[in-house]
């Protein structure tokens, strides 16, 4: 189920060069409830008539609160990191199927992988997660120590490995580097990854018959609710390429092996 509605603006920081967190309240707070799914915000502007699907970084019912991150990646998103506390904005949601978690039981190892803008669903997720008593593992890839965010967040969590591009911190290179490493000595339970579609493909090939391995798809979106076809990926497997899945309302989560990453 998803709702249209207000929600009023509590804080707006910048956590990195055009990376910016936005803390909002209002009562559609409380139908958030599963990590992973996003809210379809609608930009206050008059030229801006296609809303900016953004996911939840982290939800908070006891205080009617949750807290989106997004990166300025034009006009509208540049309109959004002016609001200021107090302003509202008017948000589609909480829209997507959200993670698996479901099965997870207390003492499993679990595998967090975040790259870059995609990081911030995974936060909610590892929350969720440690309060099922899962040991969890995460991977953070960015592209260099100055867009790096909220590590000290996700390090409280479980075990934290971070890699950037250029080497500025943590491992040199991209965070399969780790993830080698890490599942040549291990076996983990479960599997959830958000991130560039460069790194969603090794995952993908990594975890492709793993049974309990998940991917957040990123994708441009129109109505965000399933009505318009806009968001479409191709089906894995299908010879005849005819068949396709909507990432806004039958995604954002999939399971390995299920669709294309382009």
């Amino acid at each position: 189920m998803y709702l249209q509605g207000k929600l009023t603006i509590q804080a707006q920081i910048e956590l990195a060069p055009n990376i910016f967190e936005m803390t909002l309240t209002g009562e559609l707070v409380q139908e958030m409830k599963k990590p992973g799914q996003f809210l379809n915000v609608k930009i206050p502007s008059s030229d801006m008539l296609l809303r900016r699907p953004i996911s939840l970084h982290e939800i908070d019912s006891a205080l009617n609160q949750c807290k989106i991150i997004y990166r300025i990646e034009g006009v509208g998103t540049k309109i959004l990191s002016e609001l200021q506390p107090n302003d509202s904005i008017d948000v589609l949601g909480p829209l997507g199927n959200g993670f698996a978690i479901e099965s997870v039981i207390p003492n499993e190892k679990i595998l967090i992988v975040g790259g870059g803008i995609g990081t911030p669903p995974m936060y909610q997720l590892a929350k969720a997660l440690k309060m099922k008593g899962a040991n969890i593992t995460t991977v953070l890839g960015f592209a260099s120590q100055k867009v790096m965010f909220h590590l000290d967040k996700f390090a409280e969590l479980g075990t934290l490995f971070v890699t950037t591009d250029d080497g500025s911190f943590g491992t040199a290179g991209h965070a399969g580097i780790v993830i080698d490493q890490l599942i040549a000595n291990q076996a983990f339970d479960a599997v959830y990854a958000c991130g560039a579609p460069g790194m969603l493909r090794m995952i993908n090939e990594r975890f492709k018959t793993h049974s309990r391995a998940y991917l957040s798809m990123e994708a441009r979106m129109a109505c965000g609710i399933g009505a318009c076809y806009a968001c479409v990926c191709h089906v894995d497997g299908d010879e005849s390429e005819t068949k396709a899945v909507k990432v806004c309302d039958q995604g954002p989560i999939f399971e390995t092996g299920k669709v294309i990453i382009l």
